[in-house]
């Protein structure tokens, strides 16, 4: 009886169960009585694994990159990986009885190493740098096409490269070039903004000197138009003038016009009433002789004819 045991097979194993160097039992997660010293138990994983790998190469302008990174393979073929590395376990202690499975990791990073470094030997070192990520793209799909893998029973789900970095001495080049290239952007950034700046004080300066222009212009017609104005009006003013001293001379040619009929005498004695009306306007009024006696001569004369 204690040379009966019971194996029970993970959910992502495929399991091989031998006897007497037969295969009389195989599946995924297989779980089943055995005697121990007959049967022999493979467990092959069927679940993704990841692999981690560092690669050296040289670029096609002899400049060594390092290249890390890590990818993710799955079997998908548990009979032709079984037939290529010893997959057998311990069935009570479920551990691999050698070391094969971990040698399936190295085959493969093997492999994506060998076609890594045919990008990598068609680009310089600047180019590698940029396009790690589209060289590790390029080779997934490379091997996804080929039948490098098909012999390991496995495929290929991922490729990522993590880092691609130069050596230390050419780091400390591209470095000291890369600051220099942002001083020279950086300088090149502050041009632009003063080029800028002033720019835009000239633009702000042809508005002002616009606005001015304009300004005159209109102060200009304004004057020309005040000027205009002013001679209008004084061409009006001097013609009003001119109609009333007309008028006025009119009035008096006719105010005269009653006199010019009338004896000389009457009208110095019509004046001289006139005056009289007047006196409180009159400062002082001179009456000469000859004056006085032409008025009382043509009395006495009035006199002696009645």
């Amino acid at each position: 009886m204690f040379n009966i045991g019971y194996f029970k097979g993970q959910a992502t194993d495929y399991i091989f169960r031998y006897k007497a160097g037969r295969v009389v039992g195989e599946g995924n997660g297989l779980s089943f009585f055995y005697l121990r010293y007959d049967t022999q138990i493979v467990a092959v994983p069927t679940n993704s694994q990841d692999s981690n790998f560092v690669f050296n190469e040289v670029t096609n302008n002899f400049q060594e990159v390092m290249i890390q990174g890590q990818l993710t393979y799955r079997i998908v073929n548990p009979k032709q990986a079984a037939t290529l590395l010893n997959f057998a376990i311990h069935p009570e202690k479920k551990n691999y009885l050698t070391n094969d499975p971990e040698k399936l990791a190295g085959r493969v990073s093997n492999v994506v190493q060998i076609e890594t470094r045919k990008e990598i030997q068609k680009r310089t070192l600047e180019e590698t740098l940029r396009d790690s990520q589209t060289i590790a793209a390029e080779v997934l799909q490379r091997l996804r096409n080929s039948k490098e893998l098909e012999p390991l029973g496995l495929e290929l789900q991922s490729v990522y490269f993590l880092s691609a970095r130069p050596s230390p001495e050419v780091a400390k080049a591209l470095e000291a070039d890369y600051r220099e290239t942002l001083l020279r952007k950086a300088d090149e950034a502050t041009y632009a903004r003063r080029a800028a700046a002033v720019d835009e004080e000239r633009k702000i300066k042809e508005k002002e000197l616009a606005s001015d222009r304009t300004i005159e212009e209109q102060r200009k017609d304004l004057i020309l138009l005040q000027g205009a104005n002013a001679k209008q009006e004084a061409e009006n003013r001097g013609q009003a003038l001119l109609q009333e001293a007309q008028y006025q001379a009119k009035a008096a040619e006719m105010q005269l016009a009653i006199f010019r009929e009338l004896d000389a005498k009457k009208v110095l004695a019509y004046a001289l009433k006139e005056l009289g009306s007047n006196a409180g306007k009159v400062g002082n009024l001179t009456i000469t002789s000859e004056m006085l006696a032409s008025l009382l001569n043509d009395k006495a004369d009035s006199a002696h004819n009645g």
